[in-house]
């Protein structure tokens, strides 16, 4: 066993603000050492994302209590059998576990893994198992990471090896936000010069996808967001047109590409009503199971338009993390520029309270 100190959520739905019920620990834990197929790493940044809001406030119900985080890096310090990367290495790690063996996993990133989905949503590693106690009684796994600790124990399937000139805030980030972000517009919207792609909401997620969008030549982005401060920052890294969603109405933006980033049947519905005749509409954030929206199916038939669910932007994160660890080694991808304030893991109820407040892109806990 190793002992390592993490934030625990105690209990779904606490009132806000969180600063104040509380609802996330931070405890003294035991973690077993990795079994086979599985790697033990010490952490050494993470980042606070919606998903893990989403448990929080209980949007997406979950065991409890259970250890949060899930997008994150750290150093391999010991593997089981059968692992393959050494200790020592630095490695993104990635919330879907994927068995490569279903047939989602055939799907090559369009669907998520049968088998990883299953062990996320119970709240396990991928061979079903629990690696975390408290005082002896089990504490549950956050999509097979469990990240915001000094160490965990993952599946090999959930770890990406990173160069080592790659910072640990930045390979953190390529965990979840630019996989997600990025990867909807490398593997769904495939932009070319001469096109133009909006983005909706510009958390995280949405400001990865701007990035991405700006890494590639001759395409134009348009960032919308009910926040001036989120779309301040969208023009500090390059993009030259900006609106609130009913700015984007009134002036009758209609562009061919649309992704949305937020999880909310309002966003969405903005998302589609910006979508031009022929154009996809492109959707990765998770809303609540119950949200609804209205459509017209008229309008998808008549003007050919199409509304596409991404989940991790359609990615395969060992095939996709190496092209962004190489667009930001060659400076068309600043990922460094989405953290907007690095926090000690102390600050975690704070930090969910920045988040749900919108006032955070990525915060980063440093270890």
């Amino acid at each position: 066993m190793v002992a390592i100190r993490g934030a625990v959520l105690e209990r779904i739905g606490a009132p806000r603000p969180y600063a104040r019920s509380r609802p996330i620990t931070v405890s003294e834990l035991e973690l077993a050492p990795p079994g086979p197929g599985e790697l033990l790493v010490r952490v050494e940044a993470a980042g606070v994302c919606h998903s893990d809001l989403s448990v929080v406030d209980g949007n997406r119900v979950r065991p409890v209590p259970m250890l949060l985080g899930h997008e994150a890096a750290g150093i391999v310090e010991a593997t089981g059998d059968g692992v393959h990367i050494a200790p020592g290495q630095r490695v993104v790690l990635t919330f879907l576990p994927r068995c490569g063996h279903c047939p989602a996993c055939a799907t090559e990133g369009l669907t998520p893994c049968e088998p990883g989905s299953a062990a996320n949503g119970a709240g396990t590693l991928l061979d079903g198992g629990i690696r975390l106690h408290r005082a002896g009684q089990p504490v549950f796994h956050h999509l097979g990471v469990s990240g915001f600790a000094t160490h965990a124990v993952v599946s090999a399937t959930s770890a990406v090896p990173v160069p080592e000139d790659v910072p640990p805030s930045v390979a953190a980030l390529l965990g979840c936000a630019v996989l997600t972000g990025g990867g909807a517009v490398l593997n769904v919207a495939r932009p070319v010069a001469g096109q133009t792609v909006a983005v909706v909401g510009l958390g995280g997620v949405g400001m990865a996808a701007v990035l991405t969008v700006l890494a590639h030549d001759g395409v134009e982005v348009i960032a919308i967001d009910q926040l001036p401060e989120k779309l301040a920052a969208a023009s500090g890294l390059g993009v030259q047109r900006t609106y609130t969603p009913q700015q984007a109405v009134d002036a009758g933006v209609r562009v061919p590409m649309v992704i949305e980033a937020v999880g909310h049947p309002a966003a969405l519905q903005t998302a589609i009503d910006l979508t031009a005749p022929g154009g996809r509409t492109i959707t990765v954030g998770l809303p609540a199971p119950d949200a609804r929206i209205s459509l017209s199916p008229l309008g998808f038939v008549a003007e050919g338009r199409s509304l596409i669910g991404s989940y991790l932007g359609s990615s395969v994160p060992a095939r996709d993390i190496p092209k962004f660890v190489a667009l930001w080694r060659a400076g068309q991808l600043p990922v460094q520029q989405l953290v907007s304030a690095t926090i000690t893991l102390d600050a975690i109820n704070e930090a969910m309270d920045r988040l749900a407040d919108g006032t955070a892109v990525r915060q980063v806990i440093t270890f």
